[in-house]
């Protein structure tokens, strides 16, 4: 095991216009043991982050580290890595023994039987013991999957590294493999940098993530931190699902607290809850509140509009308009309005975000008050 470290890593890539910025200035530590997942829309960097410490990418400027050795300019057979794609990139001719065990023939001097000793081992973690003398042909895709997932757990790697391996996977079959993925390495403990653009899969893999957008780090930090203190508005729309309703708002700051103004509602906020908000009486803010804080309520300070309502079982999702701005309210099952008709919604303080509007940095940090309720329900 190692930790492996990104220090002001910078990646251009050379093109008719005069270079295509892809990494900018990446600081991040990926612990020994943890499981991080690089997590961001396409063109956001991660991939680009992954393939370098793989070393199947040069870097621009900057420095890359596999425990305390600089690995800028080692080949990727000298890095003690074991990679795993989304194509699983399997041997048709070779059975999944062969497949397996290919690696390890081709790279180390283990006698036959120290090699299948370790792909019986891989082959049974990964429940593909049965499937040993088959050929990549007559197994499915999940099989498929998990035969190169072995491949790579047969190497005893320092680092494994995963570029969106469960893409090509259905829905259902997703929710396992990550599952499984979890388990496997709370068995290994091996460092593991996992790729993906789904927030979903980052949110149920991750010790901690890592958001990028446009080759920049926008926040790292533990599932639940991201959540419910994001850094940014990108964050916060990014992570969470239906995505954070977001109000254009102005910060009217007085003696006894503070009031948020838009358009079609007013919003009062008390004395200490101000204390912690970091603007200016008069500043342009976005007002964040995530879907399943916002209640319906006949008394609610804001008048909304259904334009469509979803139904996903447990739960209704309902798309709303509140004075040119979209909304979004999660609600019991039970509650389903028609289109078109006005509902009052509200919200409690203590469950917003305020972002600057300009800058889109949060003014106001959560941590404190997230670590409290934390405390309460242990």
């Amino acid at each position: 095991m190692a930790k492996v470290t990104f220090e002001d890593v910078l990646k251009i890539y050379d093109d008719n216009s005069g270079g295509t910025l892809a990494v900018k200035d990446l600081n991040l530590d990926v612990k020994d043991g943890e499981f991080l997942v690089v997590v961001g829309p396409s063109g956001s960097g991660k991939s680009t982050t992954l393939r370098m410490l793989a070393g199947l990418e040069s870097i621009t400027d900057g420095e890359i580290r596999i425990g305390e050795e600089v690995v800028n300019e080692s080949p990727p057979r000298k890095r003690d890595i074991a990679l795993v794609f989304q194509s699983n990139a399997l041997y048709p001719h070779k059975t999944v023994r062969g497949n397996m065990g290919y690696g390890l023939r081709l790279r180390t001097s283990l006698s036959d039987e120290e090699i299948n000793e370790r792909v019986e081992e891989a082959a049974e973690m990964m429940g593909i013991e049965e499937l040993l003398d088959k050929k990549p042909a007559s197994l499915s895709g999940g099989q498929q999957q998990r035969v190169a997932t072995g491949r790579a757990i047969v190497r005893e790697p320092a680092v494994f590294l995963f570029d969106e391996p469960l893409s090509d996977l259905d829905a259902n079959l997703r929710k396992h493999m990550r599952t499984e993925l979890a388990r496997i390495h709370s068995e290994l403990e091996i460092t593991s940098l996992y790729v993906t653009h789904d927030q979903e899969e980052a949110m149920t893999l991750a010790d901690r993530i890592a958001i990028m957008n446009h080759g920049e780090l926008q926040q790292v930090g533990r599932p639940t931190d991201v959540y419910h203190n994001p850094a940014n508005v990108f964050v916060a729309d990014f992570i969470g699902s239906p995505n954070i309703n977001l109000f254009d708002v102005e910060y009217d700051r007085h003696s006894s607290g503070a009031t948020l103004r838009s358009e079609s509602f007013t919003y009062e906020l008390s004395e200490g809850l101000t204390q912690s908000i970091t603007a200016e009486d008069g500043d342009a803010l976005t007002l964040g509140v995530r879907p399943e804080n916002i209640e319906v309520d006949p008394d609610g300070e804001i008048e909304s509009t259904v334009e469509v309502v979803e139904t996903v079982g447990s739960d209704n999702f309902l798309y709303v308009r509140v004075a040119g701005q979209e909304g979004r309210v999660r609600t019991a099952s039970t509650l389903i309005p028609n289109e078109g008709e006005t509902l009052r919604l509200s919200f409690d303080e203590d469950d917003i975000y305020l972002f600057d509007s300009e800058t889109e940095e949060r003014v106001l940090d959560r941590s404190e008050r997230y670590e409290e309720r934390r405390e309460l329900l242990h």
